[in-house]
Order: C-alpha cells, then structure tokens, then sequence
C-alpha cells in the first residue's frame, strides 16, 4: 500500500536553509527563515520568558493532562490585548467568546478551517500572495479556494479586488484574512480599509477567519489588533488564530490560541463542542510549557512590562531596517521605497528566480524564490551590501 504514496516536493524553505548553512562565506545573508533576528543576526529567549520558565521550573508540580482545550489561563489571559478590554467584556457579558489552546498559529488556523467546514463553508476566498502553508491547510482539509490579488505594486492593499471577491458572497463562504503584518508582502490595510471590510462582512454574512500571528510587531499591540477588533465588533460570528511564536520568541514550543465568537451564548456551546472533537482528533492535546510561560508572563506585571518592552524593541528595529532599505531609492530595477511603508517581518521583491539564484551564488545572500524576504534577518552592517547585490542582479 504505502509503495502508491506519490513523491512529494521537498519543502523550498527548509532547502534553503541547508544551503545556507553549508556555505563557508562569512559575510552571507540569510533572509528566508522567518524568525525574528537581533542586531547580532541571533534569535534569543526573550528575558520575560525566561523569567516565566524559572518560575515553572520552582513551582510546576504536574505535568499531567490538561485536555483538549490546554491551559485556559492561558487562552484567557490572551483576550485583552487581543480584544480589548472593552470589547471583551461585552463579548463576555453576552456570552459570545470562548477559546482553547492550539499547538501554534498553524495548528489554530487549520482548526478554524476544518470547524468551517464542518459547519457548512464550502470556499475560503483568499488574498494572493498569502504565508504559503495557509493554501496547503484549505486544501488539505478540502475547501475550495478562491484567490485574489491581496497588494497593488505601490505597497497599497488592494481594495478593489477584496471588493469584487466578495460580490456576491455569503453565508457558505469564509474569507481568510491576515491581522497585521501580512506575511509575506508586509502590505497591511489601514484603519479605514479594515472599517469598510467590516461592513462588507457584516452585510455579506461571509465568515470571517482572522489570523493574528504578529501581533506587536507592527505599530504596536492596540494598532495591531485594530483590524481583528473592528471586524468581530461588526459580525455575529468569527473564527480568530493567534501565535505567539514571533511576539515571544516561542518558535519551537508552538504556542497557539484559537478563538470562536458565536451569535449567541447556545451557538458558543455548540460551536466548542465541534472545535474540541476536532482537536482531540488532530492533535489529542497542546504542548503545554510554552502556554504555561506566555500565561505567567501575562499574569504578572513585572514580566508583562518587560515582554512589552522586549517587543517594542523588536518592533523599532524593525522598522529602522525598513526605513534604513527604503531610503536607498532604487536598487536596480527594485524600488525599495514602498517598504517603509509595509509593516512587520516581511516583504516581497520583485525578483525572478534566476535573479534570487544569481544573489545566493555571487552574493551569499539567501532568500526565497518567490521574492519573499525576512526584513529582521538584515542589520545596519549588511544593508548596504545587500542592496548592493540587489541592484547587481537587476540592473
């Protein structure tokens, strides 16, 4: 039987890492793993969770099961900075909210779209390019996908695409959207675009399924959050993924919460009782040590402040890379000006592959075929050298 499994393509970002790590030159740049990097080029444990970690390691007395829904101390401690106090309680009040741990943002989003589907969505329509593994989720589960082009080359959303995908839409359908920091083209929608799809939500009755993988690493938490908040102000019912692998460093603990806002306090019930079958069935239960840091972090202040502040850091040297990038003007044929406007890790250049080829081999510069580039892996020492390279390439 297992002779007939057809051969699959190995995984492109994974190869790329091999690559990079057996090239000897000193001076390579390493784009495409999507981490988070220091100044240094290193990937720490942030001091709040080490701080968490200490205290588990003194106060953890089991490490039996927690079932399905993990540690919901720490699926609640993650409601306010993701909602908003305010909002919250009114979701709370009226019954509407309820969540569970999830093993990652990857683990969260498939959640959300196999609970979709079993409850009747039969097409997620999705913004192009998206973070690849979104396409490989719909797919695996079984729903159709219906694209449309998410950026204007400009570094503007493109509205008028989201516009015309949803004619004619409703109940049935799902739209897939990023919170912030959209991976992998950095393009976010402004305060007003994310208004205008909240009535297009709530008029067209399509099912909104949020992802929020970067929170913080834009604008800051509550600008973050704005998109995610004005859209489940607007509906009666949304599926929201969140991770907490970039915003607190916790890549290999996959750290996830997902979250369903119902109609009404019954329809919450239900809509749980499908999500923990679904869980049990995928993955039985969550890894709990990274949960259990976020949530003693969360529930001190001190920690809190501190990850605040760790991530502010995070955020501003980010954008000093992207402003540092786009003051260059053009770099060849490349236009990098449009990055200072884009938010989070990530952006798309508009490179050939032959061309990403020509940076790897002449350049040491690793970078994914698609154009797509990890902003974070740049530092104030090897920006002029890459754009440099860049406009080698595409001059």
């Amino acid at each position: 039987m297992l002779d007939r499994l057809d051969q699959q393509a190995p995984d492109a970002l994974l190869a790329l890492i091999k690559l990079y790590n057996a090239d000897a030159r000193e001076e390579k740049i390493d784009l495409g793993v999507g981490v988070y990097r220091t100044a240094d080029g290193d990937t720490p444990v942030f001091s709040a969770i080490k701080g968490a970690e200490a205290r588990l390691l003194e106060e953890q007395e089991s490490k039996g099961y927690l079932g399905p829904e993990g540690d919901m101390g720490f699926v609640e401690a993650l409601l306010p900075h993701l909602l908003g106090r305010d909002l919250l309680g009114t979701l709370r009040e009226e019954g509407r909210i309820d969540g569970m741990q999830t093993p990652g943002g990857t683990g969260a989003v498939r959640l959300a779209v196999a609970l979709a589907q079993r409850a009747g969505v039969e097409t997620v329509l999705m913004g192009a390019p998206s973070w690849p593994n979104h396409a490989q989720i719909l797919a695996d589960v079984g729903v159709e996908t219906v694209a449309f082009d998410h950026a204007q080359p400009d570094g503007r959303a493109n509205m008028e695409a989201l516009r015309a995908a949803l004619e004619g839409r409703g109940p049935g359908d799902a739209l897939l959207l990023h919170g912030c920091c959209h991976n992998p083209t950095g393009v976010d929608y402004t305060d007003a675009e994310w208004d205008e799809i909240a009535d297009l939500l709530r008029t067209t009755g399509v099912l909104p399924i949020l992802d929020l993988a970067y929170q913080g690493l834009g604008e800051g938490m509550a600008e973050d959050a704005y998109g995610v908040r004005r859209v489940v102000s607007a509906v009666s019912e949304a599926l929201i993924a969140y991770s907490c692998d970039k915003n607190f460093g916790l890549y290999r603990d996959r750290v996830g919460a997902f979250y369903a806002v119902g109609s009404k306090s019954d329809d919450l019930k239900r809509i749980m009782s499908n999500a923990a079958a679904l869980a049990r069935a995928n993955w039985s239960m969550p890894p709990d040590h990274g949960g259990a840091a976020v949530r003693l972090v969360l529930e001190d202040d001190e920690l809190t402040g501190q990850w605040r502040e760790e991530l502010a850091s995070m955020r501003q040297r980010i954008g000093a890379v992207r402003e540092r990038l786009a003051g260059h003007g053009q770099a060849g044929s490349v236009d990098l000006t449009p990055l200072a406007k884009q938010r989070g890790m990530f952006a798309m250049l508009p490179v050939s592959k032959e061309q990403v080829q020509r940076l790897r081999e002449d350049h040491a510069v690793y970078m994914a075929g698609s154009g797509r580039i990890n902003v974070a892996g740049l530092t104030m020492a090897n920006i002029d050298r890459f754009v440099t390279a860049l406009a080698d390439v595409t001059s």
